[in-house]
């Protein structure tokens, strides 16, 4: 994601509501002047973007809504509101007089820890690409299934080859051998389209090994971070040394402190969300965003909470060999898994109950990738949105820095 392609914004319109912003200007205005009123008005903001994002209470579906790309899009949103918000709060300070060197250095400390989620951001634009790549081969699987004309044995040969393909994808290479669902139907059919009528044992064995390496394969060749990189030890050094402040340290520490466990929270979220090299070590506890002391700040609770809903997601059961917690992709493995099983159970030729059978499954999955469509490319915006405001929010504090010490 190179620094040159910023041209200012690009995201779509705010999922956050105009209204909400102008009540939060009109309770700045209602509140004392001077640092600690501005300090705490940028706190209670803070929490009205994060509880804005939980769910409503005994909501359908809830959990799941919490992970889909709409959710994952108005989190970076309030990533950028906030991190807008601490700008300006880092300029009224240095309004008021040149900062201390130690707030000086936390500042500059946060910036080298937000520098750190640039590689996420790059690593998740790859993983949205290869969503992207997940709605192709369905839709394939589901378009040739939906012509008009009666289904032959050459559209399911093709149906089955797509779906080959797709599971090789969507499921962990490291459990694929031993998962069912998808991957058991790539074991079985993995070798239809070259005229076989059902793979031995052996041969199925030997598919599934073939179609890991494959996906090595492909990841390897389709990351813009480096094949060593690891998304988990990105967000350990994002996370690394970031503790609450201390009673007695007042100014900046506690923004500074805020917007550290905010962007550990939103680079994790990302990383649990979409396809990630090493994402499946990011939900072990060890690698859980930092957790602040409920009561400590207004904005600990929202936040602790979506991390909650977040890590109970990541241990479903059916969760646990899945490429990406995102909501569309889960939606778009069990669409796939029921065509899946409609196309193994189908007779040749299609006739009566079957046939309706098999282009139900397929109209559904068509459904799926359509509404997929839609939404993976604000989100890909998006994005790279929180990338370029980033790397501005570095260059201006550079900047602010060098004049300072002038």
């Amino acid at each position: 994601m190179p620094v040159t392609d910023y041209q200012g914004s690009s995201a779509s319109p705010s999922p956050f509501s105009f209204g909400s912003l102008l009540s939060l200007r009109r309770d700045h205005a209602t509140m004392p002047s001077g640092e600690e009123a501005d300090l705490e008005l940028f706190q209670r903001h803070l929490a009205a973007y994060l509880g804005e994002l939980l769910p409503a209470e005994g909501a359908e579906g809830a959990v799941e809504e919490i992970l889909s790309v709409s959710w994952i899009r108005r989190l970076l949103e309030a990533f950028i509101l906030c991190q807008e918000e601490f700008r300006v709060v880092v300029a009224q300070a240095r309004r008021r007089g040149a900062l201390p060197a130690a707030a000086e250095k936390l500042v500059a400390e946060f910036h080298e820890r937000a520098v750190k989620a640039l590689d996420v951001c790059n690593a998740a634009r790859d993983g949205v690409d290869q969503v992207r790549r997940f709605e192709r081969l369905a839709d394939i699987a589901a378009s040739v299934l939906l012509a008009p004309r009666e289904i032959h044995e050459g559209q399911l040969r093709r149906a089955r080859k797509a779906i080959s393909d797709l599971s090789v994808l969507l499921v962990d290479d490291t459990t694929a051998a031993a998962s069912g669902g998808v991957a058991s139907f790539l074991a079985a059919h993995r070798n239809r389209s070259f005229g076989r009528a059902r793979a031995s044992p052996s041969r199925a064995s030997a598919a599934v090994v073939g179609s890991s390496a494959s996906a090595s394969h492909f990841r390897s060749l389709s990351w813009s971070v480096s094949r060593t990189w690891s998304a988990s030890r990105q967000l350990q050094a994002i996370g690394a040394g970031l503790t609450a402040p201390r009673a007695h340290e007042g100014g900046l520490a506690a923004p500074v402190y805020a917007m550290g466990c905010i962007l550990h929270f939103a680079a994790w979220a990302l990383v649990t969300a979409v396809p990630c090299p090493d994402r499946s070590s990011a939900l072990l506890a060890h690698h859980l965003p930092v957790a602040p002391a409920r009561a400590a700040f207004p904005w600990a609770p929202p936040l602790l909470t979506l991390q909650e809903r977040l890590t109970e997601e990541g241990k479903r059961k059916d969760r646990r060999s899945s490429c990406g917690l995102l909501k569309e992709i889960h939606v778009l493995e069990k669409s796939t898994q029921k065509l899946a099983d409609a196309i193994d159970a189908a007779p040749i030729p299609l006739f009566g109950d079957r046939e309706v059978d098999v282009r139900e499954a397929a109209a559904e999955l068509a459904a799926v990738c359509a509404a997929m469509r839609d939404g993976l490319e604000p989100l890909e915006k998006q994005v790279r949105e929180v990338f370029h405001r980033i790397v501005r929010s570095r260059v201006e504090g550079l900047d602010s820095s060098m004049h300072n010490a002038d």
